[in-house]
């Protein structure tokens, strides 16, 4: 049993305010939702919370409308001068989830430093240790306490190799041991699937070889319902700080909340330095704050299955969110089912974001299109070796795969020195579009820049320019929803083997359309039903409509035809973007486009046609 005879006081970084957005909405949760909690944290005394970096600076920008510098410093006001403020970085990623140039990053931490940042986090999924001393130095050089990682994950495969306790130790011994300086270390496990004995033991060996001065921190999640007993069993090897949250944002893909380790440590001689007797006044400013949003239960329940895919609580949210948008989240397990698959093959890299993206989307594509027949390009670059080097060499195979596919040879050298350098690319589409040249507007649209994405679809552009797209997931009002008639109760359903043929009448101001509408059967080869209309249903066009392969929210990025075009079957008319990747929509059969009904940018679902084709 856990017991001290000198009481130890123990560290506490208050996490819903950022790790428990992204957790349980993606992050998409507008700031005055949420600050008037945040202020309260401060006037009870807590001392050090999260507020930026990871998904927190990525969805204001993308989603919420928000610029994410000025929220931060909007934070810092509401909180004074006193209290430290953290953020979360991935390495040669950033903020970002693509690989940006030390210039990049140098301006990064400048601004988040500007922004109000005192402590910055940073990890790299790879455990690539060059990698972690290179991007560390902006932090250092800017001024802000520089905390780095050893990325901790529980193997969806058996292997003594990695993921060990000694594994994790000879990472901490080579970051100790190169030039950068490093103010606190952090255990950061991001899936919660770490053995507490593996914790234990990590930690005892990391105590021994650090400086007393240097504070050894702990971070994990609360999926599998583990993480209060691995919190435990790092504070009992010597672990001197935590990450902890409150309710509504606590416990299933978040971190426990506050009180749950404060009653765990009763008796222990140690504590925490928050007083859990206070959390009531957060957690009611949060219900209140978040009223409206829509807490999905795949997110606030803990899930034991996410031993066997290890996959980081602040991604599992923005997925299934994703999912749902799609009209896919009946993909979910099959998706998780996967998993072990992509991490054996890609070379066990930690699931953390990016690479928790990379594996997920791997997965998808697996399930999508069949295993190994769509290589995601940020998987494939991972096993290529343009994130850094790989924990276990990559399956030789799929690495064959992946060059080909991507058409990028295998690469071993400095992927911050092969990163994009973007600075002066987004400097000149600020100067194209008249847009002031800032740094905070050359670092809004650098960070939103994507290999193969087209400038007018930057997110950071469309920020600057008040065109962010608003993707909040908020409930649905009962005024919203469809009126239905009600209907008998159905007998048991029947698997459609044919087409089904049938007519439906639309009425649409006065005016009457009738319709012959044809569902054919999934196939193997198909990734939704598609859908065959005859009549008026393409803008009084004759011809048949090509419809998007997702049923539900997706973004047109790219028409690879025009009016007037010959197509041939299985070619790609356009491309749609879903999941945070690049999905083909293909010609069914020969034809001439006869009209273009969308343009890039637009959001879309399976209702409405792409492209007609005659």
């Amino acid at each position: 049993m856990i017991f001290t005879k000198s009481s130890k006081k123990i560290r506490v970084m208050l996490t819903p305010f950022r790790d428990g957005l992204q957790s349980s909405f993606g992050g998409k949760v507008r700031l005055n939702d949420f600050l008037p909690a945040m202020k309260a944290a401060a006037e009870i005394g807590v001392h050090h919370m999260e507020f930026g970096g990871g998904a927190r600076y990525q969805a204001p920008c993308f989603y919420l409308g928000e610029n994410p510098f000025e929220t931060m410093q909007t934070m810092r006001d509401a909180v004074g001068p006193d209290i430290d403020l953290q953020i979360l970085t991935r390495s040669v990623s950033g903020v970002t989830l693509t690989t940006q140039s030390i210039e990049g990053l140098t301006l990064q931490a400048k601004l988040m430093k500007e922004a109000g940042t005192t402590w910055d986090r940073n990890f790299d999924y790879m455990n690539d240790v060059e990698n972690l001393v290179k991007t560390g130095k902006p932090i250092v050089e800017s001024g802000m306490h520089h905390q780095v990682c050893i990325a901790l994950m529980g193997l969806p495969f058996e292997s003594d190799k990695v993921h060990t306790a000694e594994f994790y130790i000879n990472i901490g011994k080579r970051l100790l041991k190169s030039d950068i300086h490093i103010d606190s270390i952090c255990l950061k496990d991001a899936s919660g699937t770490t053995d507490p004995k593996t914790i234990y033991d990590t930690a005892v060996g990391l105590k021994k070889i650090m400086p007393k001065s240097m504070p050894l921190w702990q971070h994990t999640h609360d999926t599998a319902s583990t993480a209060v007993s691995c919190y435990m069993a790092g504070i009992d090897g010597g672990v001197d700080g935590v990450d902890l949250s409150v309710r509504p944002m606590a416990s299933g893909t978040v971190q426990p909340d506050v009180r749950s380790l404060a009653h765990a440590l009763k008796g222990t001689g140690f504590s925490l330095d928050v007083d859990a007797s206070k959390m009531q006044i957060i957690e009611e400013l949060l219900n209140e704050g978040l009223k409206d949003y829509n807490f999905n239960p795949t997110t606030t329940t803990a899930d034991a299955r996410v031993l066997g895919f290890p996959m980081p609580g602040g991604a599992i949210g923005p997925n299934v969110h994703m999912m749902v948008k799609a009209g896919i989240l009946h993909k979910y397990s099959d998706v998780l089912s996967e998993f072990p698959v992509v991490v054996e093959a890609g070379g066990a890299w930690t699931s953390v974001t990016p690479g928790s993206q990379q594996y997920w989307l791997q997965a998808f594509n697996n399930v999508m299109y069949g295993r190994w027949e769509k290589i995601d390009p940020g998987y494939g670059r991972a096993i290529l070796g343009y994130f850094g080097k790989t924990p276990l060499p990559p399956d030789a195979e799929v690495i064959k795969l992946a060059s080909k596919q991507l058409d990028l040879p295998v690469f071993d050298g400095d992927p911050l020195e092969a990163a994009p350098k973007n600075i002066e690319p987004a400097k000149k589409a600020l100067e194209e579009r008249n847009i002031p040249v800032t740094d905070r507007n050359i670092f809004l649209v650098l960070g939103a820049m994507v290999p193969g994405k087209k400038i007018e679809l930057n997110e950071g552009i469309r920020l600057i320019t008040g065109k962010g797209k608003i993707d909040i997931p908020l409930k649905k009002k009962e005024e919203d929803k469809p009126i239905t008639a009600p209907a008998a109760a159905p007998s048991a359903a029947q698997a459609v083997t044919g087409p089904v043929t049938s007519k439906c009448t639309v009425d649409e101001n006065g005016k009457s359309r009738t319709f012959t509408v044809t569902i054919e059967p999934i196939t193997s080869s198909e990734s939704a039903v598609t859908q065959k209309t005859s009549g008026d249903s393409s803008g009084g066009k004759n011809g048949k409509p090509i419809y998007s392969t997702f049923s539900g929210q997706v973004d047109v990025v790219d028409i690879m035809v025009k009016v007037g075009d010959s197509i041939k079957k299985g070619q790609v008319l356009a491309q749609v973007e879903a999941m945070k990747a690049k999905h083909d929509i293909k010609a069914p059969y020969d034809g001439v486009v006869s009209s273009i009904d969308v343009e890039i940018g637009d959001e879309i679902d399976s209702s409405k046609p792409i492209l007609t084709i005659s």
